[in-house]
């Protein structure tokens, strides 16, 4: 198994950007839906942002934003890819300013198909939670879904973050479920929504990287 991506979502601290980067991030994200509680704006990320080791790819989240929003805050923050959690079509991904990637929420019924639409649109497909009944919720359950609706998945879309109810306990099972190339976790590693835990992040890399070294032995 190669090296598995970690995004550690949600961050609105400098404090928690740099927890997350001296316990093994690859990547952090920095939300702007106006409806979460982690929601930061783009001053607050571009001051974070410009904190971190240059190492560390800086994601943002965005919810049906237009392009010129989208390239705007990616300008200021310095964004390196985005990520799209609303209803864009695959259409939308042409000319946007960065690389972006596609959530896709999986639940009763899902199908390939649903995410296979994005391949060769966007740069990589994420797959999170959609809550039974649910229609409105874009993301951040912290909840899981069930992982071997999307099994097989990583071969077809080219690049495949698991998102959705990831912690420091089930991780090792869900890598070995999915065979993602990237993680994303957020309230798993929270002291409260947007305040980060130093210990809780460390035990979920390490819960990455554990996994990695008994796939290698296998």
């Amino acid at each position: 198994m190669t090296r598995t991506l970690v995004k550690v979502c949600g961050i609105t601290r400098v404090e928690d950007g740099l927890f997350a980067a001296e316990a093994g991030a690859d990547a952090v994200g920095f939300v702007f839906y106006p409806m979460s509680p982690r929601r930061v704006d783009a001053a607050q990320a571009a001051t974070i942002a410009r904190a971190l080791p240059p190492f560390v790819l800086r994601v943002g989240v965005f919810v049906d934003a237009t392009r010129d929003e989208m390239a705007g805050v990616a300008d200021e923050v310095g964004l390196d890819v985005l990520q799209l959690h609303g209803d864009e079509p695959p259409e939308s991904f042409v000319g946007l300013p960065r690389r972006a990637i596609k959530a896709v929420r999986v639940g009763r019924g899902f199908r390939d198909d649903e995410a296979l639409r994005y391949h060769g649109r966007a740069a990589g497909v994420v797959v999170d939670t959609r809550l039974l009944g649910d229609t409105v919720m874009p993301g951040g359950t912290g909840v899981a879904f069930d992982w071997s609706l999307v099994r097989g998945l990583r071969d077809k879309v080219g690049f495949l973050m698991l998102a959705g109810g990831l912690t420091p306990e089930n991780v090792a099972a869900a890598i070995a479920e999915v065979r993602p190339h990237a993680v994303d976790v957020s309230s798993a590693v929270e002291r409260m929504p947007g305040r980060k835990d130093p210990e809780s992040l460390r035990a979920f890399v390490e819960a990455v990287r554990t996994a990695e070294r008994g796939a290698h032995r296998r």
